[in-house]
């Protein structure tokens, strides 16, 4: 469609903004159907790409790594370590003398950092008020959908080894 050429006199401003607003909001079923060829087209390669690179991560191969001696973590005290990888924290709890337990530090909701709150007895994440079971890392209030990832622990005299991660942990 082409405009008519302005009469003399008429403002500059409407050679350059349409008075036909309402044509141009009109979507052609091609503008339509190209747009959601489009994205389509995108969503499938971010989904390829996901399934990418989950084949490509090494599953079930962790490391076994020392993380604390027994006298480094006081009674309702914890310690903060990197495990499997240096990107992921995680926090070793030891609720009693005899009982040593570690968790992904990263709340499952919105990825905040856990604490330990020994009055308590759970690990509470301040952000949206989730809390989880010291025991067991199950959910016991608050919005995250599943339990704390839990790391696998061994103890060999006065160390403490991380030796894998169980993420379908639940009480």
């Amino acid at each position: 469609m082409t405009l008519p050429p302005t009469p003399p006199g008429d403002p500059l401003w409407r050679d350059e903004f349409s008075v036909y607003a309402a044509d141009e909001r009109y979507v052609s079923r091609r503008q339509f159907a190209k747009f959601l060829t489009l994205t389509s087209v995108g969503m499938l390669a971010g989904q390829v790409w996901i399934l990418a690179k989950s084949w490509m991560t090494p599953k079930g191969d962790f490391p076994v790594v020392a993380i604390a001696s027994a006298g480094d973590v006081p009674v309702q005290g914890v310690k903060l370590f990197r495990y499997p990888t240096e990107h992921d924290t995680c926090i070793l709890v030891r609720p009693d003398a005899e009982t040593f337990v570690a968790y992904s530090q990263k709340c499952t909701h919105l990825s905040c950092a856990v604490f330990y709150a020994p009055q308590n007895n759970r690990l509470e994440c301040p952000c949206h008020e989730g809390y989880f079971a010291v025991d067991s890392g199950r959910v016991l209030q608050g919005p995250p959908p599943r339990p704390l990832p839990r790391i696998l622990l061994r103890r060999e005299g006065d160390t403490i080894f991380a030796v894998g991660v169980d993420n379908q942990a639940e009480g």
